[in-house]
């Protein structure tokens, strides 16, 4: 294959909040300066390789941009990324190639420092969304506990991670045994499960959010919702800004995108 697919270069994340620094896994970003190359193929397929599955091009396998095999655990998430070779038209637009991106990200950038992204996601959960919650507005109070407590609560429950809550914006240390048992969870995620789930962390700013989404308790609809209680509530209050609200609708679209890269993961068909 030629060095067209370089184009999959990592690019730093302009997607989330509270993002961690330079050494953070590189998420699936947006160049809009960068030249983009012509399409050099006429057909993307999926095929078995190596125990795993990949792309093809007019019969020839793509590589991630560290020049592997870009192999992936499901077929069902090899033709949906052939598919979105397929929807290129004359030139290829790395914004719309998402599932792909996320693999190599997988591949180039979590695979050899898992521990490490490891520790970038329970970063989050040192500090996280639905830990921090108001007083007043009390309709504000109300929404965010309906939407965070029981997140809460379930990390609670399933892994032994009993979070503190605070109505202050003083940072609140959370207990160690709390942050081991969110660790142990994460951990657990394969290359590819923790590419996704730390794409979706820094999206929603909450790695409770993020774990939520990995282990189904929440889909992509709802996980968006919970991450923007303040967002919402700001926009009834102040009404509708056009800038803030494309700018939530293409954080709702890539939080979308990464739930659907999870779902292929674990589809057998």
């Amino acid at each position: 294959m030629s060095d067209e697919d370089s184009i999959f270069a990592p690019l730093l994340s302009e997607l989330g909040r509270n993002r961690p620094l330079d050494e953070q896994v590189e998420h699936p970003g947006r160049n809009a300066l960068r030249t983009l190359p012509k399409r050099f193929y006429k057909e993307a397929t999926a095929a078995p390789l190596g125990g795993g599955f990949t792309v093809l091009l007019d019969g020839r396998g793509v590589k991630t941009p560290a020049r592997v095999p870009l192999v992936v655990p499901s077929a069902a998430l090899a033709r949906a990324m052939a598919e979105e070779w397929n929807r290129q038209g004359d030139l290829i637009d790395p914004r719309g190639m998402w599932l792909t991106k996320l693999a190599n990200t997988a591949i180039d950038r979590v695979m050899s420092r898992h521990e490490a992204v490891v520790d970038e996601v329970v970063a989050f959960a040192s500090s996280d969304l639905v830990c921090y919650r108001v007083d007043h507005p009390v309709e504000l109070a109300r929404r965010q506990a309906a939407h965070w407590s029981p997140l809460v609560e379930w990390v609670a429950r399933e892994f032994g991670a009993a979070l503190k809550v605070t109505e202050t914006i003083v940072h609140v240390v959370q207990d160690d045994v709390a942050l081991a048992a969110l660790r142990a969870a994460i951990a657990d995620a394969d290359a590819f499960e923790l590419a996704a789930l730390h794409n979706a962390v820094t999206l929603t700013g909450s790695a409770v959010i993020g774990l939520a989404l990995l282990h189904g308790r929440l889909d992509a609809g709802q996980a968006f919702d919970a991450a923007h209680v303040d967002e919402a509530w700001q926009m009834e209050l102040c009404g509708e800004d056009e800038e803030e609200a494309a700018r939530l609708a293409t954080r709702r679209q890539e939080l979308a995108d990464t739930a659907r890269f999870l779902d292929l993961l674990s589809d057998a068909t």
